[in-house]
């Protein structure tokens, strides 16, 4: 979906053929489970990292149309957004069965839609395979892999043995309903008998939904793509076995009055054929989060390894290890080198079993297909082949298009954004001061404050509003990450320890330089007999994280390792989610810059290293930004970044979310091109927003006014200029 998207809107003519009648894969309401990525539930370090481009373009449509996360809403994004996109053709319950090639190159495939009983012959210049199983690439003798690579062939630590299994297996979810009267429930002759098969049972309970139950998971140890029939009944004898022992086996009296109201047709499937390109992702580009001369994308999920037995494993249902931050992706992984015109993207992209188990989520994945889309483009209009555009002379031109556009890449920034133009403000947000709001927090559990600091400066002293009823001791730790961007504090800078009694200001002073651009972490530690007065203020870029637990993403507030797995071990610090973010009152013994005009100009996405926002000041009633150049420029098209909470998960179906529209967001602006009005957008809730002109136009100056935000502080990173 998003190489096609991508593709098309930069001019080419795309055929999208799907086999199934709906788009989103496994986020659809055929198989309904969540899409997710770096952000990883908001359950580990990777801070700011919801994916952008068109991955997160859907994720901020799906949550303004679905907060609810209904899956047939879902579906209706989807469709809603090819079905309008110009230069898009879309052929859905339609099935690839047969390529025709010439030479290396694929020049056409057949497929067959078994609804309008109607064959089709699509040519192209160009492929992209983003099947799941690879039927493309499979079908065009792409060279493949399937299943676990031995330690010693790329030195990773946790490649599987035989008794853990080499591959991924396929879930089937349900849904559950209660009803206001009692529910007889028959099992199908099919259904498992002897529950205790499942040597996990015990975890089931009446009040899980059966979509909780990711791991109902079998199949790894067959062959997962022709094998997939034999997989689906297995998985209904499971499925049909367990709600039979919720409803028949009188260990759950309360499940009386429930229905299983959905079960799923067809398998979520995991793993299948993984294609080969110029750079295999391995554990290590993982771990130690190496950043590929052609990174392209990026991802943070941890590294998420299932039992081959699944449900009827005696290990535990997933092995995870994240690492301490994303981890950029290369575009020498997106292609195949055995065919000159064949992209890959999905979770068949080019990686070794161990990272493909990171690589293989969804909002990963759609942001791969961005990338591939828009590299299409570049091939078309340069006559390049995908090989030739991963040279290192060449892959810029593929990382500064896609930033413009508005697709982040950790650790990369885009050059001149604005054309050399200078910038002016109405206003600008200084921070000094956060008032409370009379609410207070315990600190019952370990937090920190992530806080901007620029090279050559310290943070200036702060002053927080703590109160307890008999005196205690707190320090207060200034720790930060060894790695640039990262949020994993594994350094220590400096402490202080105060002496609390009553209800006071105290003051808290580092001596400490930092030597680069960085975030810092002011850690206050756990004391349950203290708290710490709350402001109302929400400011973009600042956080309050906790060194806690996501039972969805680990077992432990730290991540630890049972055996060497060639891992790190961390502490995880973790953000509250909406409407339960929450920050301290304070005040600055200094003004803190971290909001001025000239973010504007510094070609950065999104929060990393710095907040890289401009913030208006809160007395400005209509804030202004002006670009200027001394010269008319040619203005072909314009993109406004600004903030929409790329530390919100916003997870697809089933969790629902506070709001439709991230407090940030602006809703309503107007664009000026030498006083001449050029857009006026009103309901808005993208974080990008791209305006092409049919004609171009030249001006010497481009005027941003805000109008209205959801609510809070409006927050602009850079309006690229093309």
């Amino acid at each position: 979906m998003c190489a096609a998207l991508a593709a098309a809107r930069d001019g080419l003519n795309v055929v999208l053929i799907q086999d199934r009648p709906v788009l989103g894969g496994n986020a659809s309401s055929e198989v309904r489970l969540w899409a997710n990525g770096a952000t990883s539930h908001m359950g580990n370090n990777n801070r700011w990292a919801r994916e952008g481009g068109i991955m997160g373009e859907i994720l901020e449509e799906n949550l303004w149309r679905n907060k609810e996360g209904n899956p047939v809403m879902f579906d209706l994004v989807l469709l809603d957004l090819a079905n309008s996109q110009p230069g898009l053709t879309l052929l859905l319950n339609t099935a690839v069965y047969d390529v025709e090639k010439t030479g290396s190159r694929i020049t056409a495939v057949s497929a067959f839609n078994a609804i309008n009983e109607t064959f089709y012959t699509v040519r192209a210049a160009q492929f992209c395979d983003a099947t799941g199983d690879g039927v493309l690439g499979f079908l065009a003798g792409a060279e493949y892999r399937e299943g676990a690579e031995e330690i010693d062939e790329l030195d990773e630590k946790m490649a599987p043995g035989d008794h853990f299994g080499h591959k991924l297996g396929h879930s089937i979810y349900f849904y559950t309903k209660r009803t206001a009267e009692p529910v007889n429930f028959v099992a199908p002759s099919f259904a498992l008998k002897d529950i205790t098969e499942i040597p996990r049972y015990k975890r089931l309970t009446s009040t899980l939904n059966g979509c909780d139950l990711w791991w109902l998971e079998w199949g790894g140890r067959l062959d997962t793509v022709h094998q997939s029939e034999e997989i689906k009944w297995e998985l209904w004898k499971i499925v049909w076995g367990v709600w039979d022992y919720i409803k028949n086996s009188g260990e759950f009296p309360d499940a009386a009055n429930l229905t299983i109201e959905w079960v799923g047709a067809i398998p979520g499937k995991r793993e299948s054929r993984r294609f080969i390109g110029d750079h295999i992702l391995c554990q290590q580009d993982i771990i130690e989060q190496r950043d590929h001369y052609d990174a392209v994308a990026y991802g943070g999920w941890s590294i998420d390894l299932h039992p081959a037995d699944g449900v009827y494993s005696t290990h535990d249902g997933c092995r995870q290890f994240h690492s301490k931050g994303t981890y950029t992706i290369p575009f020498r992984s997106l292609y195949s080198r055995s065919l000159d015109n064949l992209f890959l993207t999905g979770r068949l992209i080019s990686a070794s079993h161990v990272a493909f188990g990171s690589a293989r989520v969804m909002c990963t994945c759609g942001l791969l297909g961005e990338v591939v889309g828009r590299a299409a483009a570049l091939c078309h209009t340069h006559h390049l082949t995908p090989q030739t555009l991963a040279h290192r002379d060449r892959i810029r031109d593929l990382q500064q298009h896609l930033q413009q556009t508005g697709c982040y890449i950790p650790r990369q920034w885009l050059d001149n954004p604005a054309l050399g133009a200078t910038v002016s403000t109405s206003s600008e947000y200084v921070l000094t001061s956060l008032e409370p709001n009379g609410e207070w927090l315990s600190l019952e559990a370990r937090m920190a404050i992530l806080m901007p600091v620029k090279r050559g400066e310290t943070l200036p002293a702060m002053t927080f509003r703590l109160r307890c009823s008999m005196p205690q001791q707190l320090t207060i730790s200034l720790l930060g990450s060894e790695k640039a961007g990262n949020f994993t504090p594994e350094c220590h800078y400096d402490e202080t320890t105060i002496d609390v009694h009553g209800e006071q200001k105290y003051r808290c002073k580092f001596d400490w330089t930092s030597d680069r651009d960085r975030y810092v972490f002011v850690v206050f530690d756990a004391c349950n007999e203290i708290d710490i007065a709350l402001t109302e203020t929400r400011l973009p870029g600042l956080m309050t994280v906790f060194n806690s637990l996501n039972k969805r993403v680990a077992k432990h507030t730290r991540q630890v390792s049972d055996g060497d797995y060639g891992v790190e071990e961390f502490d995880f610090w973790l953000p509250r989610r909406h409407p339960h973010q929450v920050f301290p009152a304070m005040q600055l013994d200094a003004p803190l810059h971290c909001y001025a005009p000239d973010n504007l100009l510094n070609g950065r996405l999104r929060p990393e290293q710095q907040t890289n926002a401009w913030i208006p000041a809160d007395h400005d009633p209509t804030p202004q930004v002006v670009w200027r150049w001394e010269t008319p420029q040619r203005i072909q098209s314009l993109t406004l970044i600004q903030d929409n909470d790329f530390d919100n998960a916003m997870e697809t179906v089933q969790m629902g979310h506070h709001q439709a529209i991230t407090p940030h967001c602006i809703t309503h602006y107007r664009l000026w091109a030498d006083g001449n009005l050029i857009a006026d957008v009103e309901q808005n809730h993208h974080a990008v927003c791209e305006h092409r002109f049919v004609t171009p136009f030249h001006t010497k100056t481009i005027a941003l006014e805000i109008l209205g935000t959801a609510g809070a502080r409006p927050a602009v990173y850079a309006l690229n200029v093309r």
